[in-house]
């Protein structure tokens, strides 16, 4: 895995991705026209992205790896953003925020993507299939370090993406692979279950001891 955005250019005759199909990666979507918003930057130009079942892809410019991507959410608080769009939370390394000394265009181009943290998708056509789109993907990449399921969840705020990063009062819907409550109804039951057992056992042996007590007499 590689951590934070970096430059992409693995790019088809016909404008899609290569994909690593030696690893089972699939297209999962493509938007057209779809505007990135890069941190505090203004959105760039539209242009085609492309959602893998592994990377955020866009076109010849940068990708990130689901594994890097912490956080996605729906923000549609004009407060919060100008415009409607998908807000991500990106993991990076230790000390990306660090200036480089090195002189080399490319190598400064790199390295100023891997700062980056934060990146909001403005999409033409309407958030929800993008959403759907990483929630999905967000669960065939489960975080390796997490130490329970709830720390796989995704946050999905449609009031704005501000007040949720901040974590006082925000209400947070958070989606995983198992539905909300199924553990505990899966408890109730095996409760239930083993009521039932030990009660017909309690039957059984009330039984036995009357019968005792009649041969006894």
């Amino acid at each position: 895995m590689v951590l934070g955005l970096y430059a992409f250019a693995d790019i088809a005759a016909d404008g899609a991705p290569h994909l690593n199909s030696a690893a089972g990666e699939e297209l999962v979507r493509v938007e057209r026209a779809a505007a990135v918003a890069l941190g505090s930057r203004a959105p760039e130009p539209p242009g085609t992205l492309f959602i893998t079942t592994s990377e955020v892809e866009k076109g010849k410019a940068y990708a990130v790896d689901f594994l890097a991507v912490s956080l996605h959410a729906v923000s549609r608080d004009p407060e919060a953003y100008p415009s409607p769009c998908i807000y991500t939370q990106i993991e990076t390394e230790d000390g990306s925020d660090e200036e480089s000394d090195e002189s080399d265009s490319e190598v400064n181009v790199e390295t100023e993507l891997s700062k980056v943290t934060e990146m909001r998708i403005i999409p033409s056509d309407p958030l929800d299939g993008l959403f759907e789109a990483f929630s999905h993907c967000a669960e065939l990449n489960p975080d390796p370090n997490a130490e329970s399921d709830e720390e796989n969840g995704w946050a999905h705020r449609d009031e704005g993406d501000e007040d949720m990063t901040g974590g006082s009062d925000a209400e947070c819907e958070f989606s995983d692979v198992n539905p909300i409550g199924q553990t505990d109804e899966h408890d109730i039951t095996h409760a239930v279950v083993e009521l039932q057992i030990n009660d017909q056992r309690f039957e059984d042996a009330e039984e036995a001891e009357h019968e005792t007590h009649g041969n006894g007499h």
